[in-house]
C-alpha cells in the first residue's frame, strides 16, 4: 500500500467542493485529513459532507502536525499569506490559480517554500489532461505544417453581484480568474514564453474589475497568442492553432467534466477539396484532470516519478506573463516580458 499524504483544505470554494476534495478522496496517494475555513459552521458543514473527522480553522490546518500538503482555495488576493504561512509551517501547497497577483507576490511565496524545502503548484488542472499532449503529438508530428498562431478563448454567463469575481481586494477581475487559462495554454503548446504582450481589459465602472479583455502575445520562431477572455458571455473553452497546412481545434480545453469526451479536430489542406471542410475527428475517453493533478503532485512529493515540469519556475513564468498583462493594459502599450524584474 502507498503511503498517501494527508491533506488539508483552506478555504471550503465551489471548485474545491466540486473538484479538488473528491480527487484527493479517490486519490491512491493522497488523503483528506481535515477542512479549513473561517466560518466553523461552515468547516462542520463540509468536514459532515465529505466524512472528514477533523475541521477548524486555516490556522488549527497550519498547526495540526499530521498534514503533509495544504490546498489554498481562498480568494486570490489572500493565496501569498495562507501559502507563506503554510510553507513556514512545513506543508507543501497545491494553491488555486491563479497564484497571486503580481509577480513580486507570487516570488516571494516560491522563495518561501524553497526556503523551507516545501514544493508549490499552482492548480491548472486543465494541463493534465491527456487532449492537450496530443495536441503536442499532432504538432510535433507536423499533421497541419509549421505551426504559427495559438487563437485562445474563455467565456461564460454573467456572474451574480456579490461574487467574489467582482471584489478588487480580494483579487477579483477576469484576467486572474480566466483568462490565465488561455494564456496558459499558449505557453504550454509552444513549450516557451512569450517575449512581449499587449493587453486591453475592459472595466467595470461599478466594481473597478476588468470583465473581459484581448491580449496579443509575441513568441520567437514568428509565433504569436492571441486570447480573449470574457463575462457575460455564451459559454466557451476552446484553441485553435493555426499552421502552415492546417489548423488543429480543441472545443473544451479548461473546464472539462470527468465524464465528458473531448473532441479535437484537425482540418488539413491535403484533406480539404476546397468544396466545403474536411476534417479528422479524434475523440479522447472522459479524465478527470484533478484527480491527475492531484496524484502528480503527490507522486513528484513522495520522489515515486517525476513531474514533466518544474512546478515553481512554471509559476513564477506564468506570474511574468499575468504582470506585463497588467502593465501593458495599464500604461495601454507592448510590454517586453524583459521590462518585468526579476
Amino acid at each position: 500500500m502507498n503511503k498517501k499524504l494527508k491533506f488539508g483544505i483552506i478555504g471550503c470554494s465551489s471548485i474545491s467542493e466540486r473538484s479538488t476534495i473528491p480527487a484527493i478522496q479517490k486519490s491512491s496517494f493522497a488523503e483528506l485529513e481535515m477542512i479549513g475555513s473561517r466560518s466553523e459552521t461552515k468547516a462542520k458543514e463540509f468536514a459532515k459532507r465529505f466524512d472528514c473527522v477533523k475541521f477548524g480553522s486555516y490556522e488549527n490546518i497550519l498547526d495540526d502536525n499530521d498534514i503533509d500538503v495544504v490546498y489554498i482555495s481562498t480568494p486570490i488576493g489572500t493565496h501569498e499569506e495562507w501559502a507563506i504561512k503554510a510553507a513556514k509551517a512545513g506543508k507543501h501547497v497545491l494553491c488555486e490559480k491563479s497564484s497571486t497577483v503580481s509577480f513580486k507576490s507570487a516570488k516571494k511565496m516560491v522563495d518561501t517554500c524553497i526556503d523551507n524545502k516545501v514544493r508549490i503548484l499552482e492548480g491548472f488542472m486543465f494541463r493534465f489532461h491527456p487532449q492537450h499532449k496530443k495536441v503536442k503529438d499532432l504538432i510535433s508530428d507536423h499533421s497541419i505544417g509549421k505551426s504559427f498562431l495559438f487563437n485562445g478563448n474563455f467565456g461564460f454567463p454573467t456572474f451574480p453581484k456579490g461574487n467574489i469575481r467582482y471584489d478588487l481586494k480580494l483579487g477579483g477581475g477576469f484576467l486572474n480568474d480566466c483568462g490565465c487559462y488561455p494564456i496558459c495554454a499558449s505557453r504550454i503548446i509552444f513549450e516557451k514564453e512569450p517575449r512581449g504582450v499587449m493587453c486591453n481589459l475592459f472595466i467595470d465602472p461599478e466594481t473597478g474589475v476588468d470583465v473581459r479583455g484581448h491580449s496579443y502575445m509575441v513568441f520567437d520562431d514568428q509565433k504569436a497568442a492571441s486570447v480573449s477572455f470574457a463575462n457575460g458571455n455564451f459559454y466557451q473553452a476552446n484553441y485553435q492553432i493555426w499552421g502552415s497546412e492546417g489548423i488543429i481545434e480543441l472545443e473544451r480545453a479548461y473546464s472539462v467534466p470527468p465524464d465528458f469526451s473531448t473532441t479535437i479536430n484537425v482540418h488539413s489542406n491535403q484533406k480539404n477539396d476546397w468544396s466545403g471542410r474536411q476534417k479528422d475527428v479524434l475523440k479522447i475517453s472522459p479524465t478527470n484532470h484533478f484527480s491527475i493533478m492531484v496524484d502528480m503532485f503527490c507522486n513528484e512529493i513522495m520522489g515515486i516519478e517525476s513531474a514533466t515540469y518544474n512546478f515553481e519556475e512554471d509559476l513564477l513564468n506564468q506570474a511574468k506573463v499575468m504582470e506585463a498583462h497588467r502593465l501593458s493594459n495599464k500604461e495601454n502599450r507592448f510590454v517586453n516580458l524583459s521590462e518585468i524584474p526579476a
